[in-house]
């Protein structure tokens, strides 16, 4: 069964409790030490799967990424209304929040663990992952969005959309500067901008869409992780000055942001009260929620958004199922659809493909076997395999518009190759 989310204040105590235990841990015989034997089918019981998440649902921002637990409770109630994973119902415990905070990242991968004893975490979804090493060593299968670098390489981390942050060897997603290099008519003789929060999601984000805009053909006039993670900045003008003479002394065709949206709203708001006039996009804001507010409403006006899934204006069949899924796991309610719905039901989606492919005996190691010849083709961010995407991303995506208070699809979801990471 499916149970509710849990209360602030009931994760805090049993963060609290957690700590306490780990603590008292001393040995190689505690709960979750790696390598024992109970661990290798941890969460697994003759009739259901134990699965928790890790997501942002509160921030000093303000910024919150909760839909992302209704996404994964819609995916799993689908699984479980079809007669589970293998005669197994997924026993979903709900997300804990992390608040953007990395000790409370690392702390909720422990209590999922050692307290609650899940078997895999589905999803998580933050701008930190403190707790992807602790998770890797209690070999944990693990599956979110994969724009941080823990989620290229370990053998037990998962991205839905494979690894988007790649180490040399890799390969990048090229929809983003493909995307924009259609809207502007092609890429040569065009300049970009690039800016993101000063974080390591933010550094990592910078060096890999500096390499792709590059090799797409553009000349990327301005490059620079600068924006303070914690808090948004009341004043814009000096990032909105560096930005518009980045270009030789003029402004460049494109900025795009690699932030959330408090940032992007403020951003881009500034850019246009300059006059500047030139492409604006970002990861972000593809949220009908935004529209909600004219000033929220009025700031993202214009502003290409990518995806890597499909749109959810989209008539593939497989759209029309999730928000159906939606629907059912919001209690019958029209719930406004948003890209961090999306992001926990992929990530909930991978982990249930797999599972039912390592059969009716599951344990980590089935798992991990039935993960390293996994494919699958045609879902919402394209053709999938493993553990290909723990290397390389599956190369999927589109752009949408904010367009008169509506969004429009400006370039249709479609599969660009890859190019290698240097």
């Amino acid at each position: 069964m499916l149970r509710p989310i849990r209360t602030l204040a009931a994760a805090a105590a049993a963060l609290a409790l957690v700590s306490a235990c780990n603590s008292a841990s001393t040995n190689g015989t505690s709960p979750g030490a790696p390598g024992d034997g109970p661990g290798n089918s941890r969460g697994v019981t003759a009739d259901s799967i134990k699965v928790g998440g890790i997501v942002s649902m509160t921030s000093a921002s303000g910024y919150s990424k909760k839909d992302t637990d209704l996404g994964a409770k819609a995916r799993y109630m689908r699984a479980n209304a079809e007669g589970g994973v293998n005669g197994r119902k997924i026993d979903y415990l709900g997300a804990e929040d992390d608040g953007q905070d990395p000790a409370k990242n690392l702390a909720a991968a422990r209590k999922l663990v050692q307290q609650d004893k899940v078997f895999a975490v589905s999803p998580m979804s933050s701008v930190t992952f403190s707790g992807a090493d602790f998770l890797e060593q209690e070999k944990v299968p693990t599956f979110g969005w994969g724009t941080l670098p823990s989620f290229c390489g370990p053998q037990y981390i998962y991205g839905f959309n494979g690894c988007l942050v790649p180490t040399p060897g890799g390969t990048l997603n090229q929809t983003w500067p493909e995307g924009i290099a259609t809207v502007l008519g092609g890429a040569q003789g065009k300049s970009v901008a690039v800016i993101a929060n000063d974080s390591d999601a933010g550094k990592f984000g910078i060096r890999t869409f500096q390499q792709g805009f590059t090799s797409a053909g553009f000349t990327v006039s301005y490059a620079k992780a600068s924006v303070p993670a914690a808090a948004v900045p009341s004043d814009w003008s000096a990032y909105v000055k560096e930005i518009l003479e980045s270009n030789g002394g003029k402004a460049p065709d494109a900025v795009v942001s690699v932030m959330q949206t408090p940032n992007n709203i403020g951003l881009f708001t500034a850019l246009k009260r300059s006059g500047y006039k030139g492409l604006l996009s970002d990861p972000t804001d593809y949220d009908p929620g935004l529209l909600a507010k004219d000033a929220t409403k009025q700031a993202l006006d214009g502003v290409h958004v990518l995806l890597q899934f499909q749109p959810f204006e989209s008539t593939d069949p497989k759209m029309a199922q999730f928000k159906a899924d939606i629907k059912a796991a919001a209690d019958g309610r029209e719930a406004p659809l948003n890209m961090h719905m999306l992001t926990g039901y992929m990530s909930a989606d991978l982990f249930v493909s797999i599972a039912r492919k390592a059969g009716k005996d599951l344990t980590v190691e089935s798992f991990q076997s039935a993960a390293r010849g996994f494919s699958d083709t045609g879902t919402l961010v394209g053709d999938r395999a493993e553990p290909k995407g723990q290397k390389d991303s599956f190369g999927c995506g589109a752009l949408v518009q904010l367009k008169n208070g509506a969004y429009e699809v400006s370039v249709p979801f479609k599969c660009y190759e890859p190019i290698p990471f240097k």
